[in-house]
């Protein structure tokens, strides 16, 4: 498993589920190039020697090299340094070796990349064709079905869902000495964990004794509610505030430190936790989980989904669940649902949101909400499942989304007069409706030179070409259409503000720490995309999942974006990681006392 998610990196922000909706291209100079000029012409199918191939891939260019002998192609292997780890990644350590053994460029892509694998498939085709093959005699041979074999396995604790939840939750079963299996339908681990860009809230850290930051526990729960609009449940929040310091803690002691500490929209406080550097925190804690995972020995059956839980007289007794080759009965004394929301199935959210029909989402392709459904099956209660929270700062043609902490290290959002329009961290739901009511439904966030020093999450959206670089404010102003006396009278207005820590135009007071001075200058289109589902099946303070009739369900635990309750109305930025964290860290501690 090393081997195969020594790719589950950062992020991505990402960029998953913008892979699934970007068509590949390729460039005029993309032409395959024999690297073996002086193998000659030979009896067999090919023209023996190394061929290389280059295709456009999401993050850049992906190289292709081919070996091929006179009957076959013996070797393929890709280079993409700057696809995504975790998602395009998975296409390059995948698909090569799947070419070879069925000797076609016809497989299929990766789920959740497939910008990536088309890039692979296009780079490889050109190396062939470089080498005169002509690619229609290449064609995948029909295989015959085979018959799935059946399987039986017996644990202590079966997890649903190898997302950040789910592995918190494995690491701690494991380390407890319990026999714990992940089931995950998608190829990779990581979930919606690893589109994670901004970091993790908490309250009364030892991270932020150490910067001498000022937070209570009491302000958390308070803020939480608020944005929520008080529709959470506030046993929920409370769990969430009060363990949040020592998830902090647990995950420095796992090699997951979160040193850096910043405003997000919603707080009081500077209270998100952030990776070294502003790094994506979702696809770094995917990177520490999965290494914990390899080194405590913990299986993880990728492409392989769960369809039943199973029961009987009223107990949870296990899982059905369906793989490549093998179907498999897993017997368990109990389960931990942590599959997820339903942010990628739009006939789901638009049942409950008809007016988020044709919105981008930000989520990754595993995100169907197919728990909720086997939930249900057996008779949870499901609770807030009409609440369904937009991202404001989404790159439309890429889903990309931009950080929360761009804005709160000192962006400001424009519209196409160039002017402020609200103030940026203000909660998510409000930024969004402001951004819709623009003419074109539609910003450009706007940020300097120092804020991208500072903020390496930055360097991806200047990878991917969705940012517009200007070399004073009146190039950008003309890069972006907006009139250049306008932005730079906004600019001074908002650099004054920044000076006098007063935003007399819209009260912003958080965020304010750095003017935007210092050329060049950025600015990235944005709009809203759906981001996170509130809702799910209900949960008390133990994590046990509640039947409809008001009791929780013996033996079956849950913890992520799959419950509802702790976000009510509108999810706070940095209390989803917080939610999976603390959640998965409370569903394993109920799972050990209850399977002992």
């Amino acid at each position: 498993m090393k081997k195969l998610f020594s790719l589950v990196l950062v992020l991505i922000l990402v960029f998953s589920l913008s892979a699934c909706g970007k068509k590949e291209q390729t460039t005029g100079t993309e032409q395959g190039q024999s690297t073996n000029e002086e193998a000659g012409a030979s009896e067999g199918k090919f023209k023996p020697g190394t061929y290389e191939g280059t295709a456009k891939g999401f993050g850049g260019d992906v190289v292709a090299t081919v070996v091929l002998s006179a009957d076959k192609m013996d070797e393929i292997t890709v280079v993409g340094d700057s696809e995504t780890e975790g998602i395009g990644s998975v296409a390059i350590e995948t698909l090569p070796s799947l070419m070879v053994e069925k000797q076609t460029v016809e497989v299929d892509t990766v789920s959740s990349a497939t910008v990536t694998s088309n890039a692979v498939i296009e780079a490889v085709t050109k190396a062939l064709e470089s080498a005169g093959v002509d690619i229609s005699t290449l064609s995948a041979v029909e295989t015959k079905a085979v018959e799935k074999k059946e399987e039986t396995l017996d644990v202590d604790v079966v997890v649903i869902g190898a997302g950040g939840a789910g592995m918190t939750a494995a690491i701690e079963l494991k380390k407890a000495g319990v026999n714990v299996i992940i089931v995950e339908k998608m190829p990779m681990v990581g979930g919606n964990t690893i589109k994670a860009t901004g970091g993790m809230n908490a309250a009364e850290t030892s991270v932020q004794a150490e910067l001498g930051i000022e937070d209570t526990i009491e302000q958390f729960i308070e803020d939480t509610m608020t944005g929520g609009y008080n529709v959470n449940n506030k046993e929920l929040v409370t769990v969430m505030a009060q363990n949040s310091a020592d998830a902090i803690d647990w995950l420095a002691s796992i090699g997951a430190p979160l040193p850096e500490v910043s405003f997000s929209g919603g707080a009081t406080n500077k209270r998100i936790h952030r990776p070294e550097g502003g790094a994506g925190v979702g696809a770094y804690l995917v990177e520490k989980f999965n290494q914990n995972l390899d080194d405590l020995g913990i299986q993880v059956m990728l492409n392989t989904t769960a369809t039943e839980i199973t029961s009987e007289n009223n107990i949870v007794t296990g899982i059905k669940a369906e793989g490549k080759e093998v179907n498999y009965t897993i017997h368990a004394k109990a389960v931990i649902l942590a599959t997820g929301g339903f942010g990628a199935n739009e006939e789901l959210y638009t049942k409950y949101k008809p007016e988020l029909k044709g919105y981008v989402t930000t989520n990754t392709p595993g995100a169907t909400g197919d728990g909720i459904v086997m939930a249900e099956a057996i008779g949870a209660n499901l609770v807030d499942i009409e609440q369904i929270q937009t991202h404001p700062t989404v790159e439309q043609t890429t889903s990309i989304m931009i950080t929360e902490s761009v804005r709160g290290g000192g962006a400001i959002l424009v519209n196409q007069e160039g002017k402020r329009f609200t103030d940026e961290l203000l909660t998510r739901d409000v930024v969004s409706d402001a951004i819709v009511k623009q003419e074109g439904s539609y910003s450009y966030i706007i940020f300097d030179q120092l804020l991208r020093d500072n903020l390496s999450a930055i360097e991806k959206y200047v990878e991917n070409n969705i940012t517009v670089q200007g070399a004073t404010i009146e190039e950008l102003a003309n890069q972006i259409g907006v009139d250049a006396t306008t932005l730079a009278n906004t600019l001074d207005t908002w650099n004054n503000a920044v000076a006098a820590k007063d935003d007399k135009e819209f009260g912003r007071n958080t965020g304010m720490d750095n003017n935007i001075t210092q050329g060049p200058f950025y600015a990235i289109k944005v709009a809203p995309g759906v981001h996170h589902t509130m809702g799910g099946v209900e949960i008390n303070t133990n994590a046990e999942v509640i039947a409809t009739t008001g009791t929780p369900i013996a033996g079956l635990f849950a913890a992520g974006e799959i419950t509802g309750g702790v976000h009510g109305a509108n999810r706070i930025g940095g209390n989803a990681v917080a939610d999976i964290v603390v959640f998965g860290r409370v569903a394993a501690a109920s799972a050990l006392e209850y399977v002992k």
